[in-house]
């Protein structure tokens, strides 16, 4: 097989078997093509027959251009195409597997504060079909904690509102149950009540769409319309920032853990594959962790009458 018949293979296996959406497929693919062009470049071999120096030099090549987060997708997508030629019987090794992760510096991940949250929801003008609709995005992306994408992807269908959950959607397809308070349902009802069919009043396609929530064309709502309103609402609430829709995700996993949520279950509300990735919302807690420690640890201050 040539090497553009083997990227193809590996294409149809993400898209296929392991149901990856399009957009990691392209990034994958992407990685993948990079690293074909600089062995082009270099006049090194095929994909197929690199010798096994090559992934080491690739990886100065790496580190020379692109930030340590850069990197480890690029050797990332790099293992995982070997693993399948491997699985396949096209190679006997995996060349990038015993080539290690760069190390780098981790980012705390930008959250609000619940007082930034209360001035969100203050802003809204609940007297007029969007602004209901914009409480109940807000309700839903606050107190669910869920992704964008996956927000945009609800359908009414997969409100439960006996068990007081919905069914979320999340990647690679992969379903979970999120709960919801009573806020979330009151502002929901609400929405669909008073907003809705309103909104779908302005749709000329014909079409009564599954999502849940609509723009004002009353056509479905994109990621983009949401980054959109939630700008707005930063501006009329004078928070002084852009804000964008994870930061919402960061937030409600954050208060969960300061407020005594254990790392488990905070990983199975945000959908989580790995809890490695949850654990980062453990260094925002610290905050309220040494809140604690400082107002409550009885010896704290026992040197200050010595």
């Amino acid at each position: 097989m040539t090497d553009e018949q083997l990227i193809k293979a590996f294409n149809d296996y993400l898209s296929i078997e392991k149901n990856y959406s399009f957009h990691t497929v392209r990034s994958y693919i992407r990685d993948i093509k990079d690293f074909q062009a600089y062995l082009k470049i270099n006049e090194f071999s095929s994909i197929r027959k690199i010798s096994s120096n090559i992934p080491r030099y690739y990886l100065a090549y790496l580190n020379e251009r692109f930030e340590p987060k850069s990197v480890n997708r690029k050797l990332s997508s790099l293992r995982s195409f070997y693993r399948f030629l491997v699985q396949e019987g096209i190679k006997e090794s995996n060349p990038f597997g015993e080539i290690k992760s760069v190390k780098q510096n981790q980012t705390l991940p930008e959250r609000l504060y619940p007082e930034d949250i209360d001035k969100l929801f203050n802003v809204i003008d609940k007297k007029t079909p969007l602004g209901i609709r914009d409480y109940a995005i807000l309700e839903v992306l606050y107190g669910m904690g869920i992704r964008v994408s996956e927000l945009c992807s609800l359908r009414i269908r997969d409100i439960d509102y006996y068990n007081s959950n919905i069914l979320v959607m999340g990647k690679g397809n992969k379903e979970r149950y999120v709960p919801i308070y009573e806020g979330i349902k009151d502002a929901i009802l609400d929405y669909l009540d008073n907003s809705r069919s309103k909104l779908l009043a302005n749709n000329t396609t014909g079409e009564i769409p599954d999502e849940l929530f609509l723009n004002f064309k009353g056509t479905p709502l994109t990621v983009r319309g949401v980054r959109v309103i939630l700008d707005k609402l930063a501006d009329d609430a004078g928070l002084g920032m852009k804000i964008h829709p994870h930061m919402l995700r960061h937030s409600f996993a954050s208060d969960l853990l300061d407020n005594g949520a254990d790392l488990r279950s905070v990983q199975e509300l945000l959908g989580h594959e790995n809890l490695s990735t949850t654990q980062i919302y453990t260094h925002i807690s610290k905050e309220k962790l040494k809140e604690n420690y400082d107002k409550y640890f009885p010896r704290k201050d026992a040197h200050k009458d010595e």
